[in-house]
């Protein structure tokens, strides 16, 4: 029997813990309630939202459009699995095509589904199991994902799993070092987000598919994090004009709702032949209805735009009015670095009113929804000054 425990925060905090696996470090506040850049919790309290759900509201919370369209499919059709043919799934499938310039689309149902399914697909193409990846790469946390994902606190508890090989990130000799007759794919983010938002050069996935190529390995980009406008333009791959075989999508890609998708280039989407992967929700009419509507929102309202324009301004506010080590990122996706560890930041900024989080223990990340505005950014720099002060 479902009980109703009202809002009240310290109570929903007890039954959490006594009713959930607790592998979540949780902020002590309650959210009921978003509409574009802000939040508010069950006391009233109101917070800019420079976290986003991990860069996955960038539409805002509670777009109209999408919400909108949410509730029109769910009047209309939920779910029907992927025995049967259903519309919105083939409009996306076709409109990603036409985004991301690659031929074939699989849908799932998160990121670290996509990097599955992108995986499978490169050891059933060229037949070889071995894995290249960045160090401090993140690429989920599945028995799969998790050997390309490096920290080795993630890693290790699980062990023994089919682990890649790490090289340090935005080296090109090291790949190539790394990279032999035996490897089937390289995969690696074009912004690092959970390592440290690293931003490499231009040139350095160039390097990587000059390397595949050589090699007969596949290039996976993980576009889980940067993808949908992210980071100043519609997918990472963009800042350095190359096509990978595979690229993996989520987060950003329904507007709060989970979806995953792995997008194959023709020359190896037909590894996959019928049987061979599948998903019960993947791609069902309701999440595809809100893709839909969160990717026109996004092309409406020029966020991507908005994202490069709004990132170099959080970026050159950050530089002038705080003294750190670093920031860096492209478009909304940014990374302080600290002297200290950002966990008293992040809890000072959330006492202020400003939702932020680490990528690690020097690192603020910043990744609010492509809307904010400025002075919505003025007001974080100022929070930050404050703290840091």
């Amino acid at each position: 029997m479902i009980q109703n425990v009202g809002s009240n925060t310290a109570m929903m905090m007890k039954m959490e813990a006594e009713s959930i696996i607790q592998t979540y470090a949780r902020q002590p506040i309650l959210l009921v309630r978003g509409s574009g850049a802000r939040v508010w919790d069950a006391e009233g309290r109101e917070y800019l939202d420079f976290v986003a759900g991990v860069a996955v509201n960038s539409v805002g919370h509670c777009h109209p459009a999408v919400v909108e369209a949410i509730r029109k499919q769910a009047g209309t059709l939920i779910h029907t699995s992927n025995i049967y043919y259903t519309e919105n799934q083939i409009l996306l499938a076709n409109e990603l095509k036409m985004l991301t310039g690659m031929d074939k689309a699989f849908f799932c149902n998160s990121g670290a589904e996509s990097v599955e399914a992108a995986f499978k697909l490169a050891r059933r193409v060229t037949g070889r199991s071995e894995l290249v990846a960045a160090i401090n790469s993140f690429h989920g946390r599945t028995l799969g994902s998790l050997g390309a994902t490096y920290k080795p606190v993630y890693r290790e508890p699980f062990a023994p799993l089919n682990e890649a090989r790490f090289v340090p990130y935005d080296d090109d000799e090291a790949l190539k070092e790394a990279v032999t007759k035996d490897t089937s794919a390289v995969v690696l983010e074009p912004v690092q987000g959970e390592g440290g938002v690293n931003v490499p050069r231009p040139g350095y996935l160039r390097a990587a598919r000059q390397i595949c190529n050589d090699y007969d390995a596949l290039l996976i980009l993980d576009e889980v994090q940067t993808g949908f406008g992210r980071t100043g333009r519609w997918f990472g791959k963009e800042h350095s004009g190359v096509m990978p075989d595979i690229m993996t999508l989520a987060k950003a890609a329904a507007g709060g709702l989970p979806l995953g998708v792995m997008m194959a280039a023709e020359s190896v989407s037909g590894g996959f032949q019928k049987g061979d992967h599948a998903s019960t929700f993947g791609g069902g009419p309701l999440i595809c209805a809100a893709s839909l509507a969160a990717i026109g929102a996004i092309e409406r309202e020029d966020l991507v735009k908005r994202s490069d324009e709004m990132g170099r301004y959080l970026r050159s506010e950050l530089r002038k009015n705080l003294e750190v080590e670093e920031v860096r990122g492209l478009g909304l996706m940014v990374g302080v670095e600290l002297e200290e560890d950002c966990a008293r930041i992040v809890n000072e900024a959330l006492k202020k009113g400003v939702l932020l989080n680490c990528t690690s223990e020097h690192v603020l990340r910043m990744v609010p929804p492509l809307v904010v505005g400025r002075e919505e950014i003025d007001h974080v720099v100022r929070v930050l000054g404050e703290i840091l002060e």
